[in-house]
């Protein structure tokens, strides 16, 4: 009996894959099952739950369904849906920056240090410009750290100074004169309308004016920061989700010996 229903469930699981034709996994193979959530700016009811049903035809998911609807506000109705994506993506062409460095434990960068640069790394952060937010930074830079990754103020080799919140970029900038800094780091969680990017843009403006751009190393960190988008506003590296102190604390490590060493 127990044979049988293997047979049946390997049977009805489709294990195909073809990587240049990926799509979404929910019950089976390429079934392109997904979850969407949205506001839409009208009131609630069955028009509004009509209207989100055509967008989702619209954004190219057959047999789109409305899970779960609520007025958020007059005029203002909340979705989850869920539907099935018509569309696919070639995972074999994708290439993603990275940022390029081996990551090692805290003892092993210590080491490291110890080795190949001979003093402390002076490292200064911040949340800067209007965000009010410190999980980030002192998840990479306070000593306790965060989910067992100890953060830069525990290391040996580092001297690290975390501003915490809100910290305008002139006095940013000016503490790191002060502390003759090696590393910026800058933590951005607030990215509505794309402060963010005002922020960290005008860091980079204001370091080249005073012309200390080339003289740090100067890395971003957020939920909505890349690599790619950080090295396109005029970063060294940029560190996004899941990223940790031995993520960064291995980058800068590893960064300022090879620049030592050019």
């Amino acid at each position: 009996m127990s044979g049988g229903l293997y047979s049946m469930d390997q049977k009805d699981f489709d294990q195909t894959l073809d990587l240049t034709s990926v799509k979404p996994y929910g019950d089976t193979m390429n079934d392109g099952k997904t979850q969407v959530s949205f506001t839409l700016p009208v009131p609630c009811g069955d028009e509004a739950i009509e209207a989100a049903k055509q967008l989702m035809k619209k954004m190219g998911f057959e047999n789109p369904q409305i899970v779960y609807y609520k007025e958020l506000t007059k005029g203002f109705t909340f979705f989850n849906c869920y539907g099935s994506t018509v569309h696919t993506v070639d995972f074999t062409t994708i290439h993603v920056p990275k940022v390029e460095s081996t990551v090692m434990d805290m003892n092993e960068t210590d080491d490291f240090i110890r080795e190949h640069i001979g003093r402390k790394i002076v490292v200064l952060g911040a949340s800067t410009g209007t965000d009010a937010h410190t999980v980030g930074i002192d998840a990479i830079m306070n000593m306790k750290g965060y989910a067992g990754h100890y953060g830069i103020e525990r290391y040996e080799m580092f001297e690290a100074l975390n501003l915490g919140s809100q910290v305008p970029n002139e006095e940013f900038i000016a503490k790191a004169i002060e502390m003759k800094a090696d590393v910026l780091l800058v933590s951005q969680t607030v990215t509505q309308k794309d402060v963010h990017i005002k922020n960290l843009t005008e860091l980079v403006e204001m370091l080249e004016a005073e012309g200390l751009r080339d003289k740090v190393i100067l890395a971003c960190g957020g939920p909505r920061i890349t690599h790619e988008l950080a090295q396109e506003l005029g970063y060294d590296a940029g560190f996004g989700m899941n990223s940790y102190a031995d993520d960064v604390a291995s980058y800068i490590a590893q960064e300022l010996d090879r620049r030592l060493n050019k």
